[in-house]
């Protein structure tokens, strides 16, 4: 079946002036059904496959960029999240809101927390701003709150000095795309006059529901905020910073597979071990996103 070029509208065939009535009727359900049936195709592909598809021709165009297909990518309670946006969400179309949200994370609620979209898969995406984290002594003066135009949060945490550096965040897995493996990163920059912040910090990503053992660290894995060197075997055991293309720098604290909707995950990373003074370390966040089962980037 061939789809009419530049016609985004019925899809139905013109016909020769000796066509009959029925030859007509017949022709037009046809193509319709057949346009049905390629929305139908696309919206069970991927965004990515869509895209493609879209330079097939004008007509299949059409089918690929319609809201019937990218309202299929977006998730189920998008409109409840972008309800909760601190500044409106515009768009003219699903296909533009699907990539609004994945270039460009919106603050919700009272902007600690962010939400953005997975590009390869339209999963979802949510990052605890420091603000949303329990960091021990933050409020007192070994610890200090600074605006940074890098940053999508009005205030980042900024360590001035303390031996216990702690850092935990907790998220409902409700709130994440089910049947997904996600990674939690610590987010964070390193200020020039930073010290004792290469030594190896522990860090625990768990599903709990009220029942495990606050001091429970039989999960715990070894992570290195600024390690003195990076080598095969310090990536085998734990995990070592990476430069993000927001300019800050991540580490990875733990995976987990989402199939809950109770409890919480419980996120932690800790550095308790060698009581030496720290400093300079600013904290942005906790991002919560899928891992790339093509490339983990």
């Amino acid at each position: 079946m061939k789809f009419e070029e530049g016609n985004c509208g019925s899809g139905a065939a013109a016909t020769s002036s000796s066509s009959s009535a029925v030859d007509s009727s017949i022709s037009f359900v046809l193509l319709s059904e057949s346009e049905g049936c390629m929305r139908h195709i696309l919206a069970h592909t991927s965004p990515r496959d869509a895209c493609r598809a879209s330079l097939i021709s004008r007509g299949v165009k059409c089918f690929a960029n319609s809201d019937a297909v990218w309202e299929r990518f977006l998730p189920d309670d998008d409109r409840e999240i972008i309800s909760r946006a601190l500044d409106p969400v515009r768009y003219s179309s699903k296909k533009e809101l699907y990539f609004r949200l994945c270039d460009s994370p919106v603050l919700l609620d009272d902007g600690n927390l962010s939400f953005s979209l997975y590009k390869q898969n339209g999963k979802k995406c949510f990052m605890l701003g420091a603000k949303a984290l329990s960091i021990a002594w933050s409020a007192t003066v070994f610890w200090r709150w600074r605006s940074l135009p890098e940053s999508r949060f009005s205030e980042v945490a900024e360590l001035v000095a303390v031996c216990w550096l702690e850092i935990k965040g907790k998220f409902k897995p409700s709130m994440l795309s089910s049947k997904t493996t996600y990674a939690a990163y610590l987010v964070y920059n390193i200020g020039p006059l930073s010290r004792g912040l290469d030594f190896p910090a522990k860090t625990l990503v768990r599903h709990v529901d009220g029942t495990e053992d606050a001091d429970d660290d039989v999960a715990m894995t070894v992570a290195y905020l600024k390690p003195l060197n990076t080598n095969t075997h310090m990536e085998r055991i734990g995990g070592v910073p990476r430069k993000r293309t927001d300019g800050w720098m991540e580490i990875e604290l733990g995976k987990f597979y989402n199939d809950k909707t109770d409890g919480e995950i419980d996120i932690r990373f800790t550095e308790i071990s060698e009581l030496y003074w720290k400093s300079g370390l600013i904290v942005e966040g906790i991002d919560i996103r899928p891992i790339n089962e093509e490339q983990h980037t």
